[in-house]
């Protein structure tokens, strides 16, 4: 049955049940122009499914307007295998395929690989298990893992781990092997997901990636043994501007808050325990003061540098003044987004208004030293300036946080959900 995508968030993870005469596992062979090696790959494939899969399965080749013999080869191999199927498409693009496929498909568990299965067909089973026992969302194949066994030239390595590197500094990606054709999603998660991911391209399972994760659903990641196809058609350079053009939409759009992440959102599981709030505990505080913490030391370098700047023209007290009304401007947005989660534009001026007052306090105290030590020092030098506003930052971060926490982003659980943890 398809989940309701209009409002709520998602159920909690469970165990998948088999239903008989239908598949627990449809994987997904995008293709274009594979006449001389979609047949030995797909009867690869169905021969080791046949033998090591415990559950029933489908395979699906989805055809990107192919212009070859493709989709003839698609056809004899849907009509002459058990539990192969083929669709067309007129239009290319990989994540057009997923999407078409996965959104169609009633398999609870969708996958997708490449056509030149690269990556060693045993990794399959430990892909799907996470996801059918219910313990993640997705789970991703990873040649970047320690233990995968990789072989391929070094351009394509340069390339692969350049852009994960990309990923990990631009939009804070933790999963560790973006691009790689070995992936597996729950359809509850897709039929919310797949949505809100615009790209049609390379660049689609990245994208679904890097909102999963920012939702807060659970990744499984398999080391994978992977050989690499010198004959792959795919354009590096055409793909990685493409990559680079999603990089920035998906970054843009984080930050302004225009995605409704929490339509993802998963609750604890079965266990009562799991319910059961620790006494004294708020609910989110380890997170919450992890981002925080990150986004005063941003803020705090970039006030140092504010008040530096604008020492070359000012006095100290009105260049305080402008570094931390500047910086606590920025700082409030951020910890807004990043550190209480709190998405979108509603009350967005309200906030920055709270965090002014929070601001007029940080003032007070940075103030307040700066006047102390005047009164102490006749002439103190810049660096004991430096130092005097450093400890009376800390003094007022602990105080900014319990004020962000308590009365500007407090905590915005309905008193049911509250009931529910209780």
């Amino acid at each position: 049955m398809p989940t309701d995508t209009s409002t709520g968030a998602l159920p909690a993870r469970a165990h998948l049940a088999p239903v008989p005469g239908e598949p627990v596992l449809d994987v997904v062979i995008p293709v274009f122009n594979e006449e001389k090696d979609l047949g030995p790959c797909v009867r690869r494939l169905h021969d080791h499914l046949t033998r090591t899969f415990p559950y029933p399965f489908r395979i699906t080749i989805a055809d990107n307007a192919s212009t070859d013999r493709t989709p003839e080869v698609a056809s004899g191999l849907a009509a002459g295998l058990d539990g192969v199927r083929s669709t067309r498409l007129e239009e290319k693009g990989r994540g057009r395929a997923l999407r078409t496929v996965w959104s169609r498909s009633e398999a609870p568990v969708l996958a997708y690989m490449d056509v030149d299965l690269s990556t060693d067909l045993n990794a399959v089973l430990p892909l799907v298990a996470p996801l059918i026992s219910g313990h993640s969302d997705l789970a991703i194949g990873t040649r970047l893992a320690r233990s995968s066994r990789v072989v391929r030239g070094a351009k394509r390595e340069f390339v692969s781990r350049a852009y994960n590197l990309l990923l990990r500094s631009s939009l804070a990606a933790r999963f560790s092997d973006a691009q790689c054709g070995f992936k597996a999603i729950r359809r509850e998660v897709a039929e919310r997901l797949l949505p809100l991911v615009q790209d049609t391209g390379w660049f689609f399972d990245t994208e679904m990636l890097v909102l999963a994760e920012r939702a807060g659903l659970r990744i499984h990641e398999v080391p994978v043994d992977w050989v690499d196809d010198p004959d792959s058609t795919v354009h590096i350079v055409r793909t990685a501007v493409e990559d680079l053009k999603g990089v920035w939409r998906v970054g843009r759009a984080l930050a302004l808050g225009t995605l409704p992440l929490d339509r993802l959102a998963r609750p604890f599981g079965d266990d009562p325990r799991d319910r059961s709030a620790l006494p004294g505990v708020p609910r989110g505080l380890a997170r919450q003061l992890l981002g925080f913490c990150t986004v005063g030391v941003l803020s705090t370098l970039c006030y140092l540098a504010l008040y530096s700047l604008f020492r070359l023209g000012a006095g100290p007290q009105l260049a305080n003044a402008a570094a931390l009304l500047l910086s606590a401007v920025a700082n409030t947005a951020a910890n807004r987004r990043l550190t209480f989660g709190v998405r979108g534009r509603a009350k967005a001026v309200r906030h920055q208004a709270q965090g002014l007052v929070v601001f007029a306090v940080g003032l007070a105290l940075t103030s307040g030293s700066l006047a102390a030590l005047g009164a102490a020092t006749a002439d103190p030098g810049h660096s004991t300036e430096l130092a005097v506003l450093i400890t009376a930052n800390l003094a007022a971060t602990v105080l900014r946080f319990l004020l962000f926490r308590a009365w500007v982003f407090p905590d915005r659980r309905t008193p049911a959900a509250k009931d529910d943890i209780r």
